[in-house]
């Protein structure tokens, strides 16, 4: 091993603890595994110090100013965002502006995204962030090219992952980067992980069917769809229902739910199939004819489309016996 390349991680107060922590343990089991030279660890701050994360547990941090001029090999950012929306980290966010060339690597775990969109980082990159937080990133920084789904991506230096868990994800993909497959795995099995886990994080993503169904012109409809999923539900017999004609139906239910019914459809039979999937024992072929989809072979399709497994491995993950 060469000399040890120094991982800084660039904590606030709020940060989510795991975010913080997950990426910083990866990369310290990765240099016990190799002898002890693979990494160097600092956490900084804006202004140093003891800072409260999420949870409530303090952690120690040196701050940004201690840096120096030292040779950073990868810059992570957590994430944490405020129910505000806002960081407050006016310091951080001009640190990384004005620093942003100096790391080999920079990161983002979560919504850490967010500060370095916010420091303009994130311009003409591929990225991702926590798929709860995609529509909020995508408002506040309207042309960014976000892949929802990805746990993380990397775009010519800048990475970004997806939510908490998915940091460690980011992590053993920079140390199988730095210092081979063999390396990552041992660290995987150390930390029982995954190297690259299957799927993306739509597979824990809550329905995003019912978020609409609840509110809004076409909240009845929605109810009406989900009690009559055996039913063939074309456009015309669900314009019927709302009392439009097809073409005004198709027109303002885009405009207002910002997808078109058939693939609403598609995604409230989709919620009740996974639920049922995942509450009960029922075979795959009764779920699909319970749900709409005619078929098994159409169910277990839609279901690897959507998430990116097999529906008995969504059982198995999130199934309640």
């Amino acid at each position: 091993m060469s000399t040890p390349r120094l991982i800084v991680m660039a904590a606030f107060p709020g940060g989510n603890l795991i975010d913080i922590a997950g990426p910083l343990q990866a990369f310290e089991t990765a240099s016990e595994i190799s002898g002890g030279a693979a990494y160097r660890l600092l956490t900084v701050s804006e202004s140093g110090g003891p800072i409260v994360t999420s949870p409530g547990l303090t952690i120690t941090t040196l701050p940004l100013a201690a840096l120096g001029g030292e040779t950073i090999d990868t810059l992570i950012v957590p994430g944490g965002l405020p129910r505000s929306g806002v960081f407050d980290l006016d310091l951080l966010i001009a640190w990384l502006a004005k620093n942003a060339a100096r790391p080999r690597r920079l990161c983002s775990v979560c919504t850490g995204a967010f500060l370095l969109a916010d420091a303009g980082l994130l311009a003409g990159k591929r990225i991702t962030t926590h798929w709860s937080r995609v529509d909020e990133l995508k408002r506040r920084h309207p042309g960014l090219d976000i892949e929802p789904d990805a746990i993380f991506v990397e775009d010519d230096g800048v990475w970004t992952s997806g939510g908490v868990t998915a940091g460690i994800d980011l992590a053993l993909a920079l140390i199988e980067a730095d210092f081979g497959h063999e390396i990552a795995i041992a660290t995987a099995r150390q930390l029982v992980m995954f190297v690259k886990r299957p799927g993306g994080q739509s597979q824990f993503s809550a329905p995003l069917s019912l978020q609409s169904a609840r509110t809004g012109r076409f909240a009845a409809l929605h109810g009406w769809i989900a009690a009559h999923l055996d039913q063939p539900l074309t456009v015309e017999r669900l314009a019927e229902k709302a009392g439009m004609s097809p073409r005004s139906f198709a027109r303002l239910y885009v405009a207002e739910i910002g997808s078109t019914p058939a693939k609403s459809v598609e995604l409230i039979r989709l919620e009740v199939a996974c639920r049922t999937l995942t509450e009960t024992d029922l075979p795959l072929k009764r779920i699909a004819v319970d749900s709409g989809f005619g078929s098994e072979q159409n169910l277990r399709r839609v279901i690897q489309r959507r998430f990116g497994v097999a529906p008995a491995d969504y059982r198995a993950r999130f199934g309640s016996a």
